[in-house]
């Protein structure tokens, strides 16, 4: 695959790369980089900044609002934005429930919903892990039974990421319990404000409060806000991971995390020497950076020749974006070394300056190991990606 770029492309990333350096706000740049806590303000901050720009849906079509951009595009913007201390955009409704109400929503699901996802106006979270079905999510048992013009629906969804925030939730729910698990079950589109809906939080071992328990009693769901078909619910859910998964590769965030991981290892210091200057150090990181390097190659093929629209090969990134993932995060707690340890999770809350990771970067790279070890198993655990692979790319 050529892989050369076009002036018009190199123009587009040094127009987006001058963007994202002067329209990140410093202080939100010196949380992002210092691996702090994030609230819902900063998040919709800069969805704002993207939407007055008119790149508030990098991803979508501009019938629905986007940008219209191709692969090669979105992936620049991407990278550029993590490089300049970005925070991520969230994925909820861009990259997950969006694309499926484009493909099998109703039209009006689409007037009502698309255009608020932009600004964050509705901030939305996935109820699809229960207690006992996380990898084998066809075994859901949270019901939604129809009385009326509404369904009644009853369960838990267990490690729903910021749920406290969310507005809305896309929900699988199990609609017929006779047919085989897969066809039982159905999309609704529930509003958390609803009577019968309580968050609670899941603390992590950081100290942080990313993720939730959701419970559902009694939660009246009106009809127009199923998705699609009845019981068609697992076809729209498998259109969702795989825009997810495509996601969870994290190839930004690789970026990103590779320069901190520089920046530490150029201030950290072994017999009077920068860390960075260690044969070791430097082949330990040079290796990452090309899994990066393999990890954008891969991405931008399979962009191309689905046309943007993922397929099993996404399962593909998800495995090697999560380990390399993994693998930033182990390097950095080792650059920092016995200055992990003494962790405050308080620290992540604190006013932090534009400067850069720095000397303080230890403190948070300890919790930022533990945190990635989540990556190989949310969205589908890496067990379950290679089985995928397994049977769709291999035919095994």
């Amino acid at each position: 695959m050529n892989l050369t770029w076009t002036p018009q492309e190199r123009r587009f990333r040094e127009e987006v790369r001058a963007f994202a350096e002067a329209g990140v706000p410093p202080e939100l740049r010196a949380k992002v980089l210092a691996h702090q806590r994030l609230e819902r303000d900063d998040y919709v901050r800069w969805h704002n900044i993207l939407a007055d720009r008119g790149w508030g849906a990098p991803s979508w079509p501009k019938e629905y609002g986007g940008t219209g951009w191709n692969a090669l595009q979105r992936l620049i913007f991407e990278v550029e934005c993590f490089k300049a201390g970005a925070p991520r955009l969230l994925p909820f409704g861009l990259s997950m429930i969006g694309p499926v109400l484009m493909k099998y929503g109703s039209p009006a699901q689409r007037e009502r919903f698309l255009p608020r996802i932009i600004r964050v106006e509705d901030w939305w979270c996935q109820g699809y892990s229960e207690p006992g079905s996380g990898s084998d999510l066809a075994s859901l048992k949270t019901r939604a039974e129809r009385d009326g013009d509404h369904y009644v629906v009853n369960g838990q969804k267990t490690w729903t990421t910021l749920a406290q925030y969310a507005d809305w939730m896309f929900c699988l729910v199990r609609t017929d319990t006779e047919a085989r698990p897969q066809r039982g079950i159905s999309m609704l589109l529930l509003d958390m404000r609803s009577p019968g809906v309580t968050v609670r939080p899941i603390r992590t071992l950081d100290g942080g409060h990313d993720v939730n328990e959701v419970w559902l009693e009694n939660v009246r769901v009106p009809v127009e806000n199923l998705v699609g078909e009845e019981n068609q619910g697992w076809t729209y859910a498998k259109y969702l991971l795989g825009h997810e998964r495509t996601g969870i590769a994290g190839l930004g965030h690789c970026h990103r995390e590779l320069g901190v991981l520089k920046r530490m290892a150029a201030q950290a210091q072994s017999g009077g020497r920068p860390l960075l200057s260690d044969p070791r150090m430097r082949d330990r990181i040079s290796r990452i950076e090309v899994d990066i390097m393999a990890l954008e190659m891969l991405l931008l093929r399979v962009a191309a020749n689905n046309g943007g629209t993922p397929g099993p090969e996404a399962s593909v990134l998800k495995i090697r974006g999560s380990e390399i993932q993994q693998d930033l995060a182990m390097l950095q707690m080792e650059v920092a070394g016995p200055d992990a340890w003494p962790y405050d999770p308080e620290w992540m809350f604190a006013e932090a300056d534009d400067h850069g990771p720095g000397p303080e970067m230890a403190a948070a790279a300890g919790a930022g190991y533990a945190d990635m070890r989540k990556t190989t198993i949310y969205g589908g655990t890496t067990e379950v990606q290679k089985g995928i692979i397994a049977r769709l790319m291999l035919g095994l």
